[in-house]
């Protein structure tokens, strides 16, 4: 134990961070069987650990920065154990139709009472843009309308929402433009919510899988879905957004992405967050998009999404006395892990948010740059 003690200390002073150190980004050690659980699990063992109470931190996010930028996370050899995921999601489609449906039972259907605790007044479980603001609701005001305007909506357009959530953004559209909405989710509570929420508006919720959609749309839109359709499944995503994109139609994307390619995400994310869920990197968007649309606009917001995953997670904390007789506190620990540990990981650059305006090939004039 002492020797697994030893390295574990070594490492984290590489990234400036102290075991029982006094910075708000040291850890503090409540049990040391936690060494061993490092060196044998890496990620998986590091944000179970936390959510055992083995250790504790005041700025998790700070910590996990540091231990990104330093790249320490490297030299911690996987297991076998480890190994097998990843073999599994070469092998298999793990984002097939009869596997789609894990992260919205495990995840989207949490219950509303959780998210609505700390997201914003539309509801927005994506990226907000603090564009000359420290607020949260007005900066995914902020977010809306920049989709929008670079889409360069009409009142006129049809729209299609791929992945629709909680409907903000169907009912933001369908408020301020006038638009007709269609909004695709197989989420049972997103959808429920959705429809409640959108009712007396232009706006039409279907519980469909994205491959089963139909229609011609003048704009498309999908933020904070990608993540969920897998590398075996983007070419097909993009078939899809092309047969069903009028000819001179528009299409967002807005995803979390990763500076390289892989076939699987963190073992912990997966196991607990997001399962079966993946980050495109930028070559696996183009190739999926190669010979069906045209990229017009790539911009990174990354920045902004650590200062959302801040501010989530303080309402999520000031929430909490009003959660805690439903979740528990092994549930409390893992969500605040989780929300700290992608702000982190933004702030480090080791992930990215990127919103990519694409359209078909031959449209004679490109949407609006904002």
């Amino acid at each position: 134990m002492r020797g697994q003690k030893q390295v574990i200390e070594a490492l984290f002073s590489r990234a400036g961070v102290r075991i029982n150190g006094t910075n708000p980004w040291d850890i503090q050690v409540n049990d040391d069987s936690l060494y061993p659980r490092l060196l044998r699990d890496k990620n998986l063992g590091l944000g179970e650990t936390y959510m055992e109470g083995l250790w504790s931190c005041p700025r998790i996010d700070e910590f996990i920065y540091r231990i990104l930028t330093a790249d320490i996370h490297r030299e911690i050899k996987e297991s076998v154990g480890m190994f097998l995921p990843y073999l599994s999601a070469l092998l298999f489609n793990q984002q097939s139709r009869r596997r789609s449906h894990r992260v919205a039972e495990k995840h989207y259907d949490l219950g509303n009472d959780l998210f609505m605790s700390f997201l914003d007044p539309y509801n927005q479980y994506s990226c907000a843009f603090f564009n000359g603001t420290v607020d949260l609701a007005e900066a995914q005001i902020k977010k809306l309308d920049l989709i929008c305007r670079k889409i360069g909506l009409r009142r006129e357009d049809q729209v299609l929402d791929i992945g629709c959530g909680w409907g903000g953004l169907s009912r933001y559209i369908a408020e301020r433009y006038g638009c007709n909405v269609t909004a695709a989710n197989i989420s049972q509570e997103q959808i429920r919510y959705a429809t409640e929420s959108c009712k007396g508006l232009p706006v039409r919720i279907l519980n469909r899988d994205y491959r089963d959609l139909e229609g011609a749309f003048d704009k498309i839109v999908s933020v904070g879905m990608f993540e969920h359709v897998g590398v075996k499944n983007y070419r097909t995503f993009m078939q899809v957004v092309h047969r069903v994109l009028k000819e001179n139609g528009v299409f967002l994307l807005q995803t979390i992405g990763g500076n390289l390619s892989r076939i699987k995400t963190d073992p912990w994310v997966a196991k607990y967050i997001f399962p079966n869920g993946m980050l495109p990197s930028i070559s696996q968007i183009g190739r999926a998009a190669e010979e069906l649309l045209v990229m017009e606009d790539w911009h990174n917001l990354g920045p902004h999404y650590d200062k959302t995953l801040l501010a989530w997670h303080e309402n999520f904390q000031q929430a909490w006395p009003r959660l805690k007789d439903r979740y528990s506190e092994r549930f409390k620990r893992m969500w605040e892990y989780y929300l700290l540990c992608f702000a982190g990981s933004f702030r480090a650059r080791y992930i990215q948010l990127w919103q990519i305006v694409f359209t078909r090939g031959g449209t004679p004039q490109p949407p609006c740059r904002c």
